[in-house]
């Protein structure tokens, strides 16, 4: 972990230090100091490769907002250096592209009667238009993996490469994407818990 970069999760769930959940988390040193350089692999890596951190923000922002992970994604949004144009558009396709899942099909098989339909997201044309041909697959394979898990398939990830995109650069996208999902959860139960440990403090402090 570096000294310049905080802690993203503890600065998502507003942790702070000596607080209840802060003391819970230093408990578990490994597991903290791991998701922190989860985060500065995919975000702040030594060499950018075949992503960008502008692309990986970017993306990072599209995946966070269809969560519904308001913090993460204005966290995200607010370390993009482009236009107000670009972010707008973001938006606009987080907006098209929120829904309820996980839906879509499995191979036909034992799990088929599990199916269940859903919208296939496409990126718009004014959305195509301002983000590009490469980040508009980008944008299309982490709604599936975010929403139609159950259809990811070699097809899918050769619609990314035929978009442009390196193998490496199809590794890396996903991996922002389960990384996305992980953080996400881990900030929503450190929130919860957080609320819990306050409420039973306070419990304590009128009780005495």
């Amino acid at each position: 972990m570096t000294v310049s970069t905080p802690d993203v999760i503890d600065r998502l769930a507003d942790i702070h230090p000596g607080s209840f959940v802060d003391r819970i988390r230093k408990e578990r040193p490994e597991t903290r100091d791991n998701a922190q350089k989860s985060y500065l692999a995919l975000f702040e890596p030594a060499h950018e490769g075949d992503v960008t951190r502008a692309d990986r923000l970017i993306v990072a922002t599209f995946v966070a907002g269809l969560h519904g992970a308001d913090a993460a994604e204005a966290f995200y949004s607010s370390a993009i250096k482009g236009d107000a144009a670009l972010i707008a558009a973001v938006k606009r396709e987080i907006e098209a592209g929120r829904t309820t899942g996980p839906y879509g099909k499995y191979p036909a098989g034992p799990l088929s009667s599990e199916d269940k339909p859903g919208p296939v997201f496409t990126v718009s044309e004014s959305g195509r238009k301002a983000l590009g041909h490469k980040l508009s697959a980008a944008f299309e394979h982490s709604h599936l993996l975010v929403y139609r898990p159950r259809e990811a398939s070699p097809e899918a990830l050769q619609a990314l490469l035929g978009a442009g995109w390196t193998t490496t650069a199809v590794v890396t996208l996903s991996q922002i994407v389960a990384f996305l999902a992980f953080q996400i959860r881990v900030v929503t139960g450190l929130t919860a818990l957080s609320e819990v440990g306050e409420g039973t403090l306070a419990s304590a402090t009128a009780a005495e």
